[in-house]
């Protein structure tokens, strides 16, 4: 009895352990999605904001909106024929969400602004909450303004030195894609300031607000660049933010090292939030579709790297400096006007709207919409080395710095500058000189100082895009002599 009784201890004891090993290496498997809760918010809330803006800044269709706009969501609530949204045309908002597909999120049409996205906590009685832009245009008509300034575009013969066949064949190359997840919406050439090519897709026409995506970035970098050439913001200074969390310690923040330069240069150091899967689950998804600060979100990060060091793409990099563009400019009126009054309007941007979060912070990371000709304007600006029609309104020395590459981007072929894309070192058929904004779903205002000439080319791309516009400038520049 009493070795049978051993015996069984020891397998007892055998078993135990076996259980344990193999609950160990169980528990060494991660594969539950903690952040699935979030993935769903921002799942209903990106429809809200991306419906919102299509039928009420883009004034599309229901029809467009769900063939083209949601076509970019991962398993959309409801079709066109109805489901688990609800749209408010009295008050230009959207509601998506309900018992089957998840928590409802809210976004609302605020004027001067775009659709703003709520918390899942609120709901159409929060909308006078929102922000407005309560700022007059100026006085001229751009119906009856010529090019720039305005929309009259009086026709012209082409220069010699552009061939039409060559660059109608570059416009068929940027419609007619092998690729059906790639969808030109409008292809806008401008040689020696004049508009030389202009074509939209069905559906489109010059009025149609879309989303610039993180072309909104570029048009950060020149808002900052104008504080920095007067002497208000220093690209070379700490950035001078209070970081969160607010905690008392001995010795200063590590993240006061972090400079201007350094974001821009999307080489901050601190924690890629956005990468590693995370991008719709937490970071600046939470701001751009849940609701959640844009500026607190932001400052919440930790470093990990030296600044300047190495090179992550962060949609935060590039709010840390609105945030700071906000402290210089001083009150909540001249930064919210500051847009409009300091480059907009300057230089006919019309029908341009930079939406905020629901605090009124400026998401210039990505939440940007406007017209092709608006972007070419953009542009054109920068073509004219910052000058527009003689009054210069950006530095060439801010233009130096952004067409410089980020010393962190080395490894990766110096293709990025100060909010700006630049010519990677293995490209040779496009000229040094040329430089970039990009934005998600194909969103590109290509610069080429060498040959005189910017293009602008909107998408509406979804699944794994792709759209080179390299390649594209490449097709234009065979019609350029």
């Amino acid at each position: 009895m009493r070795g049978s009784s051993f015996r069984a201890r020891k397998r007892t004891a055998i078993l135990m352990m076996l259980l344990f090993a193999c609950t160990s290496q169980a528990q060494q498997v991660d594969d539950f999605d903690y952040f699935l809760a979030d993935r769903i918010i921002i799942r209903n809330g990106l429809q809200a904001l991306l419906t919102c803006n299509g039928l009420f800044t883009s004034r599309r269709s229901l029809e467009q909106v769900f063939a083209q706009e949601l076509a970019y969501v991962t398993h959309p609530v409801g079709t066109v024929d109805g489901g688990e949204y609800l749209i408010d045309l009295e008050r230009r908002a959207v509601a998506v969400g309900g018992p089957a597909s998840g928590p409802v999120m809210h976004a609302a049409f605020r004027e001067g602004i775009g659709c703003v996205v709520m918390a899942p906590n609120q709901g159409f009685d929060d909308i006078d909450a929102l922000p407005v832009l309560d700022l007059p245009y100026p006085a001229n008509d751009p119906a009856t303004t010529p090019w720039p300034m305005g929309d009259v575009v009086d026709p012209k013969p082409l220069p010699g030195n552009v061939d039409p066949t060559a660059l109608n064949a570059a416009s068929d190359w940027a419609f007619d894609r092998e690729s059906p997840e790639q969808v030109t919406l409008s292809l806008l050439v401008v040689h020696k300031g004049q508009i030389i090519h202009e074509r939209y897709a069905d559906g489109v026409d010059r009025m149609t607000r879309t989303r610039t995506w993180s072309t909104a970035k570029s048009i950060a970098t020149t808002l900052i660049g104008m504080l920095v050439d007067d002497g208000r913001l220093e690209l070379d200074a700490p950035l001078g933010i209070e970081w969160l969390p607010d905690v008392e310690r001995d010795d200063a923040d590590p993240r006061d090292a972090i400079t201007l330069r350094h974001v821009l240069n999307m080489s901050s150091g601190l924690y890629p939030v956005d990468s590693f899967g995370m991008e719709y689950a937490t970071g600046s998804g939470l701001a751009y579709w849940a609701g959640a600060s844009s500026v607190d979100n932001a400052r919440r990060r930790g470093l990990i790297r030296e600044p300047g060091t190495h090179w992550d793409y962060e949609n935060y990099d590039t709010l840390l400096a609105v945030y700071a563009m906000k402290r210089a400019l001083g009150d909540a009126k001249t930064y919210a006007e500051f847009p409009r009054k300091a480059l907009f309007d300057r230089i006919g941007m019309r029908n341009t709207l930079a939406s905020t979060d629901r605090f009124g912070d400026f998401i210039f990371s990505s939440q940007v919409y406007t017209t092709a000709r608006d972007l070419a304007r953009f542009g054109l600006l920068y073509l004219q080395n910052g000058v527009w029609q003689g009054q210069r309104l950006i530095s060439g020395d801010w233009i130096e710095f952004v067409r410089t590459p980020a010393p962190a981007s080395a490894r990766r072929g110096n293709d990025y500058g100060g909010q700006f894309w630049l010519v990677p070192d293995d490209r040779d058929d496009v000229p040094r000189s040329a430089y970039s904004t990009a934005g998600n779903r194909g969103q590109y205002v290509v610069i080429l100082p060498s040959h005189d000439t910017v293009i602008v080319r909107r998408g509406l791309d979804y699944g794994k895009q792709g759209f080179n516009r390299w390649d594209l400038a490449h097709e234009v520049l065979k019609a350029i002599k």
